[in-house]
């Protein structure tokens, strides 16, 4: 049986990675099988390719550049990856996928959609999430939790993307809003003002609604 696809989207510091090492941890407890992953990243060539997308050293990178090196890191990691693991019949718990390109490079930096989404058909073969959590809250709010990560000097840990002004932001957050209007099917759209154990209580209900009733 063809496993499960599932990913976690919403603007930087939503708590999306939180949420969803969360819901892998119920799986395991479950005794189900699943790969957790992220991107852009999940193999030893996507890695790379993050560490220069996000390097705050990078700030010459041209905006074609950028939507490429998501699609490229991509396309390795769904072949060596994901399409893997849901042949064997595994869930997938991915941190952001094609739609985190339409957001942030699409409405985020202003490249055409119709390039951002044909470049991504192209690195995934057309592979779409059978489920989507998306985590929403205002650009504002997300600002202040990520100034609370710092390194042992107090120092804020900001990458090339994080960095970017709250302008941008807004822009990326309503793209999360235009996607989720668009595919309300496939995309659950939660809160993210809400306390951490309610978003998880949401997720989980969906997903035992949704999948484990699924003979596998």
């Amino acid at each position: 049986m063809r496993g499960i696809f599932i990913t976690f989207e919403g603007p930087d510091g939503a708590g999306k990675s939180t949420q969803i090492r969360n819901l892998a941890e119920y799986i395991d407890k479950k005794g189900l099988p699943y790969v957790l992953t992220r991107e852009p990243g999940g193999t030893k060539i996507s890695d790379a390719v993050r560490s220069i997308l996000l390097d705050p050293d990078h700030g010459e990178l041209e905006n074609e550049t950028e939507v490429l090196l998501y699609a490229a890191s991509r396309a390795q990691h769904v072949r060596e990856v994901i399409r893997p693991a849901l042949a064997e019949g595994k869930i997938v718990l991915c941190d952001r996928f094609v739609d985190a390109s339409i957001a942030y490079q699409g409405h985020g930096l202003g490249v055409s959609i119709e390039d951002v989404v044909r470049v991504n058909r192209f690195a995934t073969g057309g592979l779409v999430p059978d489920r989507t959590y998306l985590i929403d809250i205002p650009p504002e709010v997300a600002r202040e939790r990520l100034l609370q990560r710092t390194d042992g000097t107090g120092k804020p840990l900001l990458d090339r993307i994080e960095r970017k002004g709250l302008d941008y932001h807004r822009r990326v957050r309503a793209g999360f809003q235009a996607i989720y209007r668009e595919n309300k099917q496939r995309i659950l759209w939660i809160d993210g003002n809400q306390p951490e154990a309610v978003i998880f209580r949401d997720i989980v209900a969906d997903f035992q609604k949704r999948f484990e009733s699924v003979e596998r």
